[in-house]
């Protein structure tokens, strides 16, 4: 049943007893009969539906308007309203009840897409649920995602998504909304750096814990977003994903290269340069207030990070790893450093490798857990993906380097004594305690440092594990299997680039076929040789 309703002029004026005379007035028409058009204004009345105990619930009244026609249209945008429940009288008393609530807070009528969408999709009319709310409840109910990648998830929500948009309405996300938290996380990176490169305590006390969030993560921190409002879209909670609409820079992977002796020249050029222009930015800033600046000369580790270099993924030559894990052969994590450089594993399965996942009998070391370290926690879970999770072989240098680490753990064991907690890690601290995987990265660049190498990531060891497989004549198959990715075109993506650099050696090795030959022998092929042809 339609609504019942009607309008009405009505005015301020009072009679001699100061009583209002509403639409008594006598002003409110002209002599004509034809209402006035300066004095009074329009009202509607609406009747609503009951309240949901079934008692009746007083007529809908909102007035001020300059036109009969104004208060008409308003009065049937309520109609529309109320027309949405269609035959349902639960819901006409949940519309009524939003009606009403939404008037008395903001003056306003609800908006009759925004309604008709809930009832869709049987949401309550009477709250609306906010983007950071939203993201908790789509991330709960997935029950079927693989630990690391709900971690994953959990991480761009609890950094990125609810600090920037978890306050907005989720039917009210826009891509400018978006493009505005991105804009953020760069200015936080620009922060970053310029806490690493000023020594300032007060910014490096704001950015602790936090690294530069680059392209590729850029990329996946969306896709977290995009997938959690694709299912607020088949909810009919929302009808346009603004994720999805969101532009950034390419994310696509960088290519890996070797610090050949050319680009190691470049780089110390390039780090002279940097070193130079921190210390001049620096000492102006020392100049301009000597009481906030932290030193006027930049820190040794951090322009040895900072300064750029030639791709962001660089793989040392076997002479660069050798004089790197010679160099660190007495720190206390040597092993772990050998054990990446040599078997590929990541950071987090060798920091969450344990001696019952050993055999150096038989020389093989089987990769069930990973250490994770998420802000300042650390989380521990399975490997990255299922080809992740499998046995590999251990080369003997490698088993005797375990063996060599397990005796000193047993000293440090002897040493902590009741300080010792048995956590049964391959690679702890020196209480037995699980490591901090960012600080193994920062003991890595130290090192590294300090050993005349130019830089590399800890994951780029790993990377270096892959380019000698590659250097030993092994295709990406078996690349594919030792790094265990999971298929075989991250494997080529990743690698492809380094082939050229690898492949001088073969080159060398080919010319030198025609330079040693002897060119007083027969040339017709004897002894079983083979002629090569081209197709």
């Amino acid at each position: 049943m339609a609504a019942k309703g009607r309008t009405f002029k009505i005015c301020g004026c009072r009679d001699e007893t100061g009583k209002r005379l509403g639409n008594r007035c006598p002003k409110l028409r002209r002599a004509d009969g034809r209402w006035s058009t300066t004095h009074g204004t329009w009202n509607y009345q609406l009747e609503l539906p009951p309240n949901s105990d079934g008692s009746r619930r007083g007529p809908l009244r909102r007035g001020g308007y300059a036109s009969q026609d104004a208060a008409e249209a308003e009065m049937n945008q309520v109609k529309e309203l109320l027309a949405i429940a269609a035959d349902d009288a639960a819901v006409a008393v949940q519309i009524a009840d939003l009606i009403v609530a939404t008037v008395r807070a903001t003056k306003q009528l609800p908006a009759a897409e925004e309604v008709r969408r809930k009832v869709r999709a049987g949401q309550d009319l009477s709250r609306s649920i906010t983007v950071g709310e939203y993201l908790d409840q789509w991330l709960a109910g997935r029950k079927a995602l693989r630990e690391s990648t709900r971690r994953s998830y959990a991480n761009h929500i609890h950094l990125y998504l609810k600090p920037h948009l978890g306050d907005i309405r989720l039917d009210r996300l826009r891509v400018a909304d978006v493009d505005r938290m991105f804009e953020a996380i760069d200015e936080l990176n620009e922060l970053i750096v310029q806490a690493r490169e000023s020594g300032d305590p007060e910014l490096r006390a704001r950015v602790k814990g936090r690294r530069v969030v680059g392209a590729a993560t850029k990329q996946r921190i969306r896709a977290t977003l995009r997938s959690a409002l694709n299912k607020a879209i088949k909810q009919r909670l929302i009808e346009i994903n603004a994720a999805a609409l969101a532009e950034l820079p390419s994310g696509r992977a960088p290519k890996a290269l070797v610090w050949t002796e050319e680009r190691i020249a470049e780089w110390r050029k390039n780090l002279a340069v940097y070193t130079a222009e921190v210390n001049a930015r620096r000492r102006r800033q020392w100049e301009a207030d000597p009481n906030r600046a932290q030193g006027t000369q930049i820190n040794r580790l951090d322009a040895y990070i900072g300064a750029p270099r030639p791709s962001p993924v660089m793989v040392w030559t076997p002479a660069l790893t050798k004089r790197f894990l010679e160099s660190a052969e007495r720190h206390r994590l040597y092993a772990l450093f050998h054990l990446i450089a040599f078997r590929g594993l990541r950071r987090g399965e060798a920091c969450g490798l344990r001696w019952s996942d050993l055999d150096l009998t038989c020389g093989t070391a089987t990769v069930r857990w990973q250490l994770t370290q998420v802000g300042a926690e650390t989380i521990q879970g399975k490997p990255k993906s299922e080809a992740g999770e499998a046995s590999i072989s251990l080369d003997a240098s490698t088993v005797k380097v375990l063996r060599a680490h397990r005796a000193r753990q047993n000293a440090e064991r002897l040493a902590a004594g009741d300080a010792w907690t048995e956590t049964g890690f391959v690679f702890t601290t020196e209480t037995g305690r699980p490591l901090v995987p960012n600080q193994v990265t920062d003991q890595f660049e130290r090192l590294a440092m300090e050993a005349g190498l130019p830089p590399i990531r800890l994951h780029d060891l790993r990377h270096g594990a892959a380019s000698f497989l590659l250097a030993a004549g092994y295709d990406m198959k078996v690349v594919q299997e030792t790094l265990r990715l999971s298929s075989i075109s991250i494997a080529a993506d990743t690698y492809t680039s380094l082939l050229p650099q690898l492949g001088r050696q073969s080159a060398e090795d080919a010319a030198a076929v025609i330079l040693n030959a002897d060119p007083h022998q027969p040339t017709t092929p004897t002894g079983g040789q083979q002629v090569a042809t081209l197709a």
